[in-house]
């Protein structure tokens, strides 16, 4: 038990070092190309801090592990708009505008919806993975000809490579792809030793791994004065979590999904409702409402682990 929690946190850091030395290498690479800060944002970044959960949902489902691989998206999702969202708000209020409600946050709702519908068969195989990554591409194609992305603005990002970014990428992706597996491996052997299941874990100490990319790079826009974009970033790290992690993953391994998935999934369907209705009124998130989001995450963690 003591050698898997070491090996849990190891992979903890490799993921959040992983995908940090991603996200600032490949921005800097694209700079130096001429490519745009729509691509850079959508792409390298939503890549870079994603490349976490599709590590970890990508080894497990090929190891047959399918509740830790699903759990882990659902989880995230959830952690992102619950703790992250609400630690964020609470620090200092976030505006948001009638764009980000409509464009942005009505695609996840539609999105998270679409997952649900399709889990209830049971299956989510390589043509439902083929739709997400279609509605994936559609979206970016559209943000290129006719929107202007929320990307992450970090001082590093700013900069044009230099000769030791080649390396570090590369450093970055053999960080998460270790990551990954030493946390498929670990948390498995956790959830055994516990007697939980391997969703449970999945969905809560996995999910939260995973997601420490997006609480570090939210937590230093907010300390930079820039809370007015950690919502778009979020709820874009959820969509591409969904359409892109769990789009590909499920066309190069189809997930059988259990029935303990779903209750996950429909809170996540209400999650994404909530926000919604909390960025529309008032055209902010306060910190009351932090309150609430990060409660709601504390409460089903706890009703996960005793149920």
């Amino acid at each position: 038990m003591t050698h898997d929690i070491i090996f849990f946190m190891l992979a903890v850091v490799l993921l959040w070092f992983g995908a940090n030395w991603i996200v600032n290498s490949a921005s800097a690479i694209a700079r130096t190309l001429n490519i745009s800060e729509l691509v850079i944002g959508l792409t390298i970044v939503a890549m870079g801090t994603s490349a976490p959960e599709f590590l970890v949902t990508g080894t497990a489902a090929f190891k047959g592990l399918e509740d830790i691989s699903l759990s882990n998206v659902v989880g995230s999702n959830i952690f992102n708009l619950g703790f992250i969202l609400g630690l964020m708000a609470m620090i200092k209020p976030i505006r948001t505008n009638p764009t980000l409600l409509w464009r942005d946050g009505g695609l996840l709702f539609g999105t998270t919806v679409l997952i649900l519908s399709l889990a209830l068969t049971g299956n989510l195989g390589r043509i439902a993975g083929f739709v997400l990554l279609g509605i994936l591409v559609t979206y970016l194609v559209y943000l290129f000809f006719r929107g202007s992305p929320l990307v992450v603005e970090d001082d590093d990002v700013a900069r044009k490579a230099r000769w030791y970014d080649y390396p570090v990428l590369l450093a970055g992706f053999l960080a998460i792809a270790l990551g990954g597996d030493f946390m498929v491996e670990s948390a498995s052997s956790i959830a055994t030793s516990l007697g939980v299941s391997s969703w449970v874990i999945g969905v809560t100490i996995v999910a939260a791994g995973t997601s420490l990319p997006e609480l570090v790079t939210c937590l230093a826009a907010s300390l930079k004065g820039r809370n007015d974009m950690l919502l778009g970033n979020l709820i874009g790290s959820d969509f591409f979590n969904f359409a892109g992690v769990l789009g590909l993953t499920c066309v190069l391994r189809p997930l059988r999904v259990s029935e303990q998935a779903l209750p996950g999934l429909m809170l996540l369907v209400g999650m994404v409702f909530l926000v919604l209705v909390l960025i529309r009124t008032g055209w902010r998130v306060r910190r009351w409402e932090g309150a609430l989001l990060i409660a709601i995450n504390l409460v089903r963690w706890g009703k996960d682990f005793i149920g």
